[in-house]
């Protein structure tokens, strides 16, 4: 089987808290690393009740050193909310630390909402609504050291200066972000845990448009999907009423912690709530091991995904533990000892 990682948003559960979900995240890191994950991957969301995952690149120092064998990085930096040259530092400081073992992961979105966007991004001079580009072509110039005689950052170096960037990764659910991640030459992740647009047409078109790069001779490409794995269907099902739910929620504004599948049992939905939940639990994968892997090897088919990156926002830490450990069983993964 192709190889298998990990997408982690930290969920925060009803009754639970920040810190707990951020110590959940580690706790889950150490068991990927000895299942044989891949890689692990952590995001960046603000000003939502159900996600503690707002500063990746701590997350990811601090993962790194609680592991031994995985690749860890951002799923993604949303690089609207930051300046290119801390980005760049932040990453090599990483890179320095934990060498041949981190991942840069750059989104497009801001990750949050409309004012919270402005708050992060404030103190910066934004040069427009939509500055991904200029952005991300200044984060590769401080890279190269390659701003033309007279720009004024021709003079600036990232430090630590004789330290790479890790690997650069674009993150995207569009065929716009498929197609620049192959233009530049660089890694594609596809989120089809929440996109809309079809995961083999942004995929397949990402490799049409690759180019050979510096740093990536030859396309890879990622499949990002939303799993609920348990050791019956019936329990998996169960679990899943917590995504459903919150689904619904964040439908209506309401951005709370992830409630319990109790709770989420029992809410009484409309219909209309209930299309909106069908049509999202198209796009999950629910199930035993063996009923997730038979429908996911038809979308690696399609998409000739690379790679697997798992994302499961569920109530139960130890439920999220098992899920990934029957994934692990699934894909053949080797348990290290």
């Amino acid at each position: 089987m192709i190889p298998l990682s990990v997408l982690d948003l930290s969920p925060v559960a009803a009754g639970s808290s920040g810190a707990a979900a951020l110590r959940n995240s580690l706790d889950l890191a150490r068991l990927a690393d000895r299942l044989g994950y891949t890689r692990y991957w952590v995001a960046e969301h603000h000003n939502l009740a159900s996600i503690a995952s707002s500063a990746p690149d701590i997350m990811i120092g601090q993962i790194a050193a609680a592991t031994e064998r995985m690749r860890v990085g951002s799923g993604g930096v949303m690089l609207p909310n930051h300046a290119p040259l801390m980005v760049a530092e932040r990453f090599k400081v990483l890179e320095a630390l934990f060498p041949g073992r981190i991942d840069l992961g750059l989104g497009r979105a801001p990750g949050t909402d409309p004012v919270t966007s402005y708050a992060l991004r404030r103190r910066q001079d934004a040069g427009g609504d939509d500055d991904f580009l200029q952005r991300f072509q200044e984060l590769l110039l401080f890279e190269s050291s390659a701003f033309p005689e007279g720009h004024p950052f021709r003079a600036v170096h990232a430090m630590p200066q004789d330290v790479k960037l890790p690997p650069i990764w674009l993150l995207g659910s569009s065929g716009y972000s498929a197609q620049l991640a192959g233009i530049v030459g660089a890694g594609f992740s596809f989120a089809h845990h929440f996109a809309d647009y079809d995961p083999a047409s942004a995929m397949l078109s990402y490799r049409e448009a690759f180019k050979p790069s510096a740093t990536r001779p030859i396309p890879y490409a990622i499949l990002a999907c939303a799993v609920v794995c348990a050791d019956t269907d019936r329990e998996a099902q169960r679990l899943a009423s917590t995504i459903d739910f919150n689904f619904v929620r964040r439908q209506r504004g309401e951005h709370l912690p992830l409630a319990s599948p109790e709770e989420a049992e029992a809410f009484p939905y409309s219909a209309a709530e209930r299309a909106l939940i069908a049509r999202n639990r198209a796009r999950l994968f629910v199930g035993t091991k063996d009923a997730v892997l038979a429908r996911l090897e038809p979308m690696i088919a399609a998409t000739k995904a690379d790679e697997i990156m798992v994302t499961t926002m569920i109530y139960d830490h130890n439920a999220r533990r098992r899920s990934y450990e029957l994934l692990a069983e699934a894909f053949g993964l080797h348990p290290q000892t």
